[in-house]
């Protein structure tokens, strides 16, 4: 497995990664796996934990002098990487190493170029349920969604493949569901397979409602970006049909035609056409931003 990068981000997780960390670097001796632990402007001695732990022969840390967010620190760690797989885990100790071994022979036996870890037997609340539900079923309105776990933490991937698409995804949390999206999107393989997710054992999870919302908001913008006419057609369509049903009763009637039945047929119009515009626009776009150059490497 010399040929994969462990990347794992990092913020304010030093109670985690001091009891995670030993077990991580001597699955990675072990292995011959790469690591990079992507400190993103941790304030609690993250930063000291990692620097006492450096081995050039496998690992080196990133350190981020302010907080850039999930999105901007996975970006650090897969811009970084050398090796041609890359997996990202989470930092706070429940992904299980046994998993990176499985997922990495999934990639490979399947010649995939994405492999999600799928947490579908995890145990969660009611709370993140409901919120990961809510996602997937918006997502599943835009576009066709053959995956279950859109937001998994633990992903591998082809780097060179991933790195040409890092830079449509945004800083924040929702990295995780725009990644997997572009790649559907864009018709590469992208597989699960089942992965055991251990309880969190020290510090806090981030996920908060503005994660969800920050979510939905970036799916639509990728939505927007690579078909706008799934989004501007059903309204289009909407109102075209109403103008019709409230409209030709009336003409029937020999009353003419309603201004209620033309502001309803001009909506329409608009919509159909600003989805022509879109689908335009999204072209352009497109074509400039997958030829887009590559970030400059980050600071260590």
């Amino acid at each position: 497995m010399n040929n994969l990068t462990i990347v794992i981000p990092a913020y304010n997780e030093e109670q985690a990664l001091a009891s995670f960390l030993p077990e991580l670097l001597d699955y990675c001796r072990k292995t011959g796996c790469k690591l990079i632990i992507v400190n993103d402007g941790s304030r609690d001695g993250t930063k000291e934990l990692l620097n006492r732990c450096t081995d050039p022969a496998f690992f080196n840390p990133i350190h981020h002098k302010v907080n850039r967010g999930y999105g901007g620190a996975i970006k650090s760690g897969i811009n970084a990487t050398k090796t041609p797989l890359v997996i990202t885990i989470d930092a706070d100790g429940q992904h299980r190493l046994e998993d990176v071994t499985a997922l990495y022979e999934a990639l490979r036996s399947n010649d995939a170029d994405m492999v999600i870890g799928n947490r579908r037997k995890h145990k969660e609340s009611l709370y993140r349920k409901t919120g990961k539900a809510l996602i997937r079923f918006i997502a599943g309105l835009l576009m066709p969604i053959p995956i279950h776990d859109l937001n998994s933490g633990m992903k591998i991937y082809i780097t060179d493949l991933v790195r040409q698409y890092m830079h449509l995804c945004p800083d924040n949390m929702a990295l995780s569901d725009i990644i997997t999206l572009v790649f559907l999107n864009q018709h590469h393989l992208v597989l699960e397979h089942p992965i055991t997710v251990a309880p969190r054992t020290s510090g806090t999870s981030t996920i908060s409602i503005k994660t969800a919302f920050d979510t939905v908001l970036e799916i639509i913008h990728v939505a927007t970006m690579f078909d706008p006419m799934r989004l501007f057609f059903p309204p289009a369509l909407f109102f075209l049909l109403f103008s019709a049903v409230w409209g030709i009763p009336i003409l029937l009637r020999g009353e003419g035609v309603s201004v209620g039945t033309l502001f309803l047929f001009v909506t329409g119009l608009i919509f159909f056409f600003l989805g022509l515009l879109a689908e335009q626009l999204a072209l352009i776009r497109k074509n400039l931003t997958l030829s887009a150059p590559q970030d400059p490497p980050e600071d260590r």
